[in-house]
């Protein structure tokens, strides 16, 4: 999403490499390309584990392209909240959210196409625009996400078990439309919390609140 402010840390790298570490050999044996999701809270690190997970499988030559769920909202940022605050259903995966279209990008990436249309917003100006990303020498390709655990066509799910409490700190560090203080915001996220509790049961790996990696046997 243009505008969103993405602050990769070094717990993000750790987390990423381990991660990494433990996938690379079936990344390497699958004949299709390999898929991965980043779940969780809002402010839990999504963007930037999926941008970390990206840089490290760099690091082996291994190309991945990250597709943002929040370019895949219904209406754009500010129409949403709006659109929020007047319908009290507008909330989830399945309402304000394409996620069949995403479904469908992961689809044809798996399918071996050369490139994927996809919406991108723009946060400041409001708007969604669609843009073409070119999958050519492309192995890996990363959605990150509220609600991507949800995602059908997934080799490995990562989830980020940090709750809207925990994240306060790097939501006021974002500072992503003033929503730090909103009364109705900290509702929202309490519905999604609510939402995405479960998630985490459908994950590989775990990411804690204290940054630590945990595999899912």
């Amino acid at each position: 999403m243009k505008g969103d402010v993405v602050m990769v840390e070094e717990h993000h790298k750790k987390a990423a490499k381990e991660i990494v570490r433990k996938i690379l050999a079936d990344i390497k044996q699958k004949e299709t390309r390999y898929t991965l999701t980043v779940a969780g809270e809002s402010g839990s690190g999504k963007s930037e584990m999926g941008k970390a997970i990206q840089d490290e499988l760099a690091d082996y030559e291994i190309k991945a392209v990250v597709l943002g769920q929040d370019d895949y909202f219904v209406l754009p940022p500010y129409d949403n909240d709006a659109r929020r605050r007047e319908d009290p259903e507008w909330l989830g995966p399945h309402i304000e959210i394409k996620i069949d279209l995403l479904e469908g990008n992961l689809k044809d990436a798996l399918a071996g196409a050369d490139k994927i249309n996809k919406p991108l917003i723009d946060y400041n100006r409001n708007t969604i625009e669609t843009e073409t990303i070119t999958l050519e020498g492309v192995q890996v390709v990363i959605a990150e996400g509220t609600y991507t655990s949800l995602l059908k066509h997934v080799d490995t799910r990562v989830f980020i078990d940090s709750s809207r409490l925990d994240t306060l700190a790097y939501r006021e560090k974002r500072n992503r439309g003033n929503e730090v203080g909103d009364d109705f915001i900290e509702q929202v996220l309490t519905m999604e919390h609510k939402i995405i509790a479960g998630h985490k049961n459908l994950a590989d790996f775990v990411i804690t609140r204290e940054h630590e990696v945990n595999m899912v046997e």
